[in-house]
């Protein structure tokens, strides 16, 4: 089993739970993070951190396409481990439904850089 970052962290990018994972498995887009599923453990403290309530276990129904998407950009994004700010904007769009078909980007975003 692993975690998996969903819609709404797109714009979003809450960092608190880099911060707290402890096998730093946590890959950042330029504007979403994702979870590698081979490096996850599971553990589940990353959920209950994410202020934007887009983290959740792979076993919750629905999620298969957000398994593939952390899946392939977590091989393609560079790792994060540290804490930044979210976006200035964050509050415009969190809670926004329907995200990944709208603002979505595959660029990847700094990392740990």
């Amino acid at each position: 089993m692993t975690f998996v970052v969903t819609d709404n962290c797109i714009k979003c990018k809450y960092m608190d739970c880099v911060e707290v994972c402890p096998v730093d498995c946590f890959y950042e887009g330029e504007n979403m993070l994702v979870i590698h599923p081979n490096e996850c453990i599971d553990c589940g403290v990353c959920e209950p951190e994410s202020p934007a309530q887009a983290i959740f276990p792979d076993t919750v129904s629905g999620l298969e396409d957000w398994l593939v998407l952390n899946a392939e950009y977590a091989s393609a994004w560079p790792n994060i481990s540290i804490k930044r700010d979210p976006p200035a904007d964050v509050k415009a769009f969190d809670g926004e439904t329907g995200k990944l078909a709208r603002y979505f980007s595959p660029n990847p975003g700094e990392g740990d850089a």
